[in-house]
């Protein structure tokens, strides 16, 4: 089959969810509209007339095609990363405004930031800046609708878990936003829907020399399971020797280090990748690597090649079973791994239908309390925000986004200094603002290009952290016959493009409903991190960014349309007839860098790069998930309290 023929069978000529437009207003920069002036925006009409984002049926959640780091929200930061934006910062337009306290990034951290620094200070006026479309950082919302139902899914951060407990300032936060994470999950979790369906593994011919689909199997990491290890490979097209390997892999108690203590056991599992642990001492044929290589990809962005062996005993992989390891964490392993391995770690808890964008929903509504309705954590899931009153003249709290913040400085030197001017570019101009102190809750990487006067020590903190590049692909089909059919409600496909797919997580709370039946529509979510196994894990993410970076949204498509239609349509799947639009969030700069025993030192208390990144300079301090090494929520939130208490 020629390459068209194949494109036109997966629908690639379909007319699908591919919307520049909402509601007939145009999202894309550079629009005007006439409109009777609210109070402050003179100089707003002087340059630039009225913003996207202050117009009727401005709505970024219902955007499909390409988003996460869409076209439009990194080119600025780009520039001025290569040093082209300083010279438009001497001739900024003067807004004339003066604020408190001004914000660079709308995500978790930075919304949690204004809602700390107004706890403190109820008259505060604060502004803060956003170089996306849309408020929540990685906190994206995906809204689609199909045939009369409303979906939504996570277009970044998903969940509330933690490896560690959450501390007295982030839980409280929670709370106070209405958040009951326990209550949540036993009220609102609505899993049994899928009742009866499996989890299945697709091999590809590529990888593993066919296209197989395995429904069913035993349940990961050793746990109990009524299938075999055995019986399950035989249905597989790995060859006897990995079958039998693996078989002794996950269910055989051998110590690969007799005659060591277990510490001495768990140093040099810090000091191994997960794959040399699988090749050199459990001395597994090369063909089981393949069967294992991404199931680290969901945290860390890289494969089995690039995390320590240590790490993955933590995780509770298999291989450690007979090692007689003692149940506690050991210095020298990851942020994830470490809380994993803590005894008597606290459950998982709830994530909302759309991920953590409903926390950072919840935080503008506290924010801004007209700009949507509702006061519970349950009701801001269906809150439809007017993003006409996040930027209003007046307001004491303003969120202006499309707007990247290039030069952040003292008014004077900074131990006197008393404001901070901020130079941010919005639709292609430079504008600046004033405000008594800054909080950079942006990536740590951009901070050195914001603020060149930072000490040089700071700033080679501030790069040391390669964050992790990923892909959540999102999927709107016309029902989910073909899961029923098959039996299977997710698929692993660590040979693929996107190395999962499955339905998208059922949790039904206050008006919304998640689907109920196999007739009714549903978003099915896939997961793609790109990476180049054999270089180190920071490399790996440069990597895997410009890959992202340079990779179409045509590409993107293609590949979901190609992996769907092996999986599934032998179930009578048809691409081009059921697909109804797709949502790839592309975020070059994913997760936060997390640091790895296999690549980074071992460096004395509070002397990480994340220590002397995040130090107060002046007037400005740094809150972000980079400041704490971990992508986690609490994280995020934890690094906002403290950054706040310093400014005060």
């Amino acid at each position: 089959m020629t390459n068209e023929n194949r494109d036109k069978q997966l629908g690639m000529n379909r007319s699908i969810g591919r919307r520049d437009f909402l509601n007939g207003v145009a999202i894309a920069v550079g629009t005007t509209m006439s409109r009777s002036l609210l109070p402050g925006f003179e100089w707003m009409a002087d340059e630039a007339g009225v913003f996207p984002q202050d117009k009727p049926g401005y709505y970024p959640p219902t955007l499909t095609g390409m988003r996460g780091s869409h076209d439009g929200s990194f080119e600025s930061a780009h520039a001025a990363r290569d040093g082209n934006a300083a010279s438009h910062t001497g001739s900024a337009i003067e807004t004339n405004e003066v604020y408190d306290l001004i914000v660079v990034g709308g995500g978790i951290s930075g919304l949690a930031a204004a809602y700390f620094h107004r706890k403190q200070n109820p008259s505060a006026r604060i502004l803060i800046l956003d170089n996306h479309d849309d408020f929540g950082g990685h906190a994206k919302r995906n809204e689609f609708h199909v045939n009369g139902h409303m979906l939504l899914a996570n277009g970044g951060t998903v969940s509330i878990e933690s490896p560690f407990p959450y501390s007295t300032e982030a839980h409280g936060l929670l709370s106070e936003l209405g958040i009951e994470p326990a209550r949540f999950e036993e009220e609102y979790d609505d899993s049994k829907v899928y009742k009866g369906l499996k989890s299945a593994y697709f091999f590809d011919k590529e990888t593993f020399g066919a296209d197989r689909l395995v429904v069913g199997g035993p349940a990961p990491f050793g746990r109990q399971s009524s299938v075999s290890w055995s019986d399950f490979l035989a249905k597989t097209p790995l060859s006897p020797t990995a079958q039998k390997d693996i078989v002794r892999l996950q269910d055989a108690k051998v110590d690969y280090l007799p005659g060591l203590s277990s510490d001495e056991k768990k140093e040099k599992l810090s000091r191994m990748s997960y794959k040399d642990f699988l090749l050199k001492l459990v001395k597994v044929d090369p063909g089981v690597t393949p069967f294992y290589q991404t199931r680290t990809h969901g945290l860390f962005g890289v494969g089995i090649d690039g995390v320590a062996a240590l790490d993955c005993w933590g995780l509770r992989f298999p291989g450690f079973q007979g090692m007689y390891l003692t149940a506690q964490p050991y210095r020298r392993m990851g942020f994830t791994a470490m809380g994993e391995a803590t005894p008597e770690k606290e459950p998982y808890h709830f994530h909302f239908p759309d991920g953590n964008a409903s926390i950072a929903r919840l935080l503008v509504r506290a924010l801004i309390p007209d700009a949507a309705p509702g006061h519970t954590g349950e009701d801001i899931v269906t809150a439809k925000f007017d993003y006409s009153k996040l930027d209003r003249g007046g307001s004491s709290v303003r969120i202006r986004l499309g707007s990247t913040a290039v030069r952040v400085s003292h008014d004077g030197d900074p131990e006197s200094a008393k404001e901070v001017d901020v130079s941010y570019v919005r639709e292609k101009k430079t504008y600046k603002a004033r405000a008594n102190s800054a909080v950079l809750a942006c990536w740590n990487m951009m901070i050195p290009y914001l603020c060149p006067e930072l000490p040089d020590a700071q700033k080679e903190a501030l790069r040391y952290g390669a964050k992790v590049p990923l892909v959540y692909s999102v999927v709107a089909v016309k029902n989910w016959k073909v899961f029923k059919k098959l039996g299977i409600q997710r698929v692993s496909s660590p040979g693929m493009y996107h190395t999962g797919v499955g339905l998208d997580q059922a949790v039904s709370i206050g008006d919304y409903k998640c689907s109920q039946t196999p007739d009714e529509p549903v978003l099915l979510r896939m997961t793609r991190t790109p990476c180049m196994p054999g270089l180190s894990e920071r490399d790996q993410h440069r990597a895997g960014r410009g890959e992202l970076l340079t990779t179409s949204f045509e590409t993107f498509e293609r590949n979901i349309r190609d992996q769907l239609s092996r999986i599934l349509s032998p179930a009578g799947f048809d691409a081009a007839r059921d697909i109804t639009a797709i949502t790839v969030n592309r975020w070059p700069h994913g997760y936060a860098y997390e640091y790895n025993p296999l690549w980074d030192p071992d460096w004395p208390e509070g002397q990480r790069p994340c220590d002397l990144a995040r130090k107060r300079f002046g007037r400005i301090a740094v809150a972000n998930s980079d400041a704490a090494a971990a992508a986690y929520t609490d994280q995020a939130i934890d690094q906002a309290y403290r950054a706040v208490r310093e400014l005060a």
